[in-house]
């Protein structure tokens, strides 16, 4: 099955659009200038959209129609407050949620034809780093790394309001991330920047999270220490985590380590909980993002220090086998899939 991958080229920006073909070949498409600084893609499929977040002057969330080619069109500019390090799209596409690391926020705003409209309800917290939409779209989290929580709100249409507790607590000082949500709902997984573990929360029915362990994922060969809120984790070789997927079977993790440059693959019990990383594969330098094909076949990884994408073949336990390395642009730190 062929499928559009789209990378977000902050230093140049630009937005890469490859093909994966269902043998694993990659051919790079089209370069789409967006805007300065652009990060964070979410994927609309039935409006053909994609929306982007971008550093400029003012902040902006940019709808971009996806041509037949590939290549993406800005067809509307919405300025935000502050600039958006993550976007998430409900399932029925009528609602963009963002996060903003620099503006302390959480915001969700309204989607249509034209393209995204003014925030509706917004939630400060420090250093918010990540939105994530519940299954169905009734639920909404919000990771803050400046506060070592998680926000849990419900959601309906483009409104948010607090649940009870209206937040969760990571271990303070892990300086949580990403979150990513199992298909059917029943678990929540965080990267955390600082401490480097993939934490493990159960969802309730209510849609609330409680804490249920976690794992390293990082590489301990490599003596990395712990981080902190400030640091040069380069300069110090302290722990830098970023991204983290589900396989399509959702019996692996995958987290992305900076510092090292490594991604982790951790099984998942048959009750959710990861277990102990059995590899760590060397990947594109400074790897902030990466995603994994719908057919979940393959997993494509992006560099910040780099102006290549890495290919990887997913073996049948997970580990991570390099397939090729594709040209894309400076400072790719984002990648999003559609389905051809």
């Amino acid at each position: 099955m062929a499928s559009i991958a789209f990378v977000a080229n902050a230093g140049d920006g630009t937005v890469s659009t490859f093909e994966l073909s269902g043998d694993g070949d990659l051919r790079r498409l089209s370069v789409s200038p967006v805007g300065p600084g652009c990060a964070t893609l979410a994927v609309d499929p039935e409006r053909r959209r994609l929306y982007v977040g971008v550093k400029s002057d003012p902040p902006t969330v940019v709808s971009c129609e996806i041509q037949a080619d590939g290549a993406v069109t800005p067809v509307s500019r919405r300025e935000v407050p502050s600039t958006v390090h993550y976007l998430s799209l409900t399932p029925d596409g009528t609602a963009l949620l963002a996060a903003s690391y620099g503006g302390g926020f959480g915001a969700s705003m309204p989607v249509d034809d034209h393209g995204v409209g003014e925030v509706v309800t917004r939630i400060d917290q420090p250093n918010m780093h990540c939105s994530v939409v519940g299954p169905g779209g009734r639920t909404a989290y919000f990771v803050s790394l400046g506060a070592d929580l998680i926000v849990q709100c419900a959601l309906d249409g483009a409104h948010l309001t607090p649940l009870d507790p209206p937040t969760v607590a990571a271990p303070p000082g892990s300086g949580p991330r990403h979150l990513v949500l199992s298909r059917d709902g029943s678990h929540a997984y965080v990267m955390t920047e600082f401490s480097g573990e993939i934490l493990h929360f159960a969802r309730n029915v209510d849609g609330t999270l409680t804490p249920a362990g976690g794992t390293a994922a990082y590489a301990p060969e490599l003596g990395l220490r712990h981080s902190r809120f400030g640091a040069d984790p380069t300069a110090e070789h302290l722990i830098w985590g970023a991204d983290l997927h589900l396989s399509l079977d959702e019996r692996v993790c995958w987290a992305s380590e900076r510092s090292g440059s490594t991604l982790a693959t951790v099984p998942l019990g048959d009750d959710g909980r990861p277990d102990a990383a059995i590899a760590f594969t060397p990947t594109e330098p400074q790897p902030r993002g990466f995603a994994v094909s719908p057919d979940g076949r393959f997993l494509l990884c992006a560099g910040e220090r780099s102006t290549t994408v890495s290919l990887f073949e997913v073996e049948p336990d997970g580990r991570l086998a390099q397939r090729t390395r594709a040209e894309t642009g400076r400072g790719a730190n984002w990648i999003r899939f559609l389905d051809r």
